[in-house]
């Protein structure tokens, strides 16, 4: 198998344990368990040993889920993006059982030994957020001061939905904070 298959798998499976299991979870052991990679793989490939995993997988994770925003609200208007985005988060939870929720609130909550590098990676992610969903409202006709509290009060009440969908096993917490975004958005 080449080296890159090893690696990706290694990167797929700390950023799955990353979203079920938190920062404390993702564990060179684990990695090597889910991604059937052989030991000596994680320092050929991470020479940094699991701090290095873990930030791979956490900058993976961010940079797909900013990708898939940034394309989302380009592509179409803000009320449409958040039925697509929470369409996406069911889906995910739904075929995950309820057991995997966003990376970056993992990076977020990181431990204090792990804290640094994984915090300043879930800032400058949910930055990145902000400043897309800031420029999408801003085009509805927002000043942007307001579409930037909007979009900070969006990525607050979307993470905490997720977390509340895992905790409840139900995609109810979505349904329900759906309505009162979209009226956020449509004073307008």
């Amino acid at each position: 198998m080449p080296q890159g298959d090893t690696k990706a798998r290694m990167v797929d499976s700390a950023t799955r344990i990353l979203r079920e299991r938190g920062v404390s979870g993702v564990t060179v052991d684990a990695v090597l368990a889910d991604s059937g990679a052989p030991r000596g793989s994680v320092y050929h490939h991470f020479p940094g040993g699991r701090d290095e995993l873990v930030l791979t997988a956490g900058r993976a994770a961010a940079d797909y889920i900013t990708g898939l925003l940034t394309d989302t609200v380009a592509g179409c208007d803000m009320m449409t993006a958040l039925d697509l985005f929470i369409a996406f988060w069911k889906q995910t939870l739904a075929e995950t059982d309820y057991g995997a929720g966003c990376p970056v609130a993992a990076l977020g909550a990181a431990s204090a030994s792990d804290a640094a590098m994984l915090l300043d990676l879930a800032a400058a992610t949910f930055d990145r957020w902000k400043e897309a969903l800031s420029g999408a409202i801003e085009s509805t006709g927002f000043p942007p001061g307001e579409a930037r509290i909007l979009a900070t009060t969006l990525i607050s009440t979307l993470e905490g939905a997720i977390t509340l969908c895992r905790v409840y096993r139900s995609s109810r917490p979505l349904d329900d904070v759906a309505g009162p975004m979209k009226s956020l958005l449509a004073r307008r």
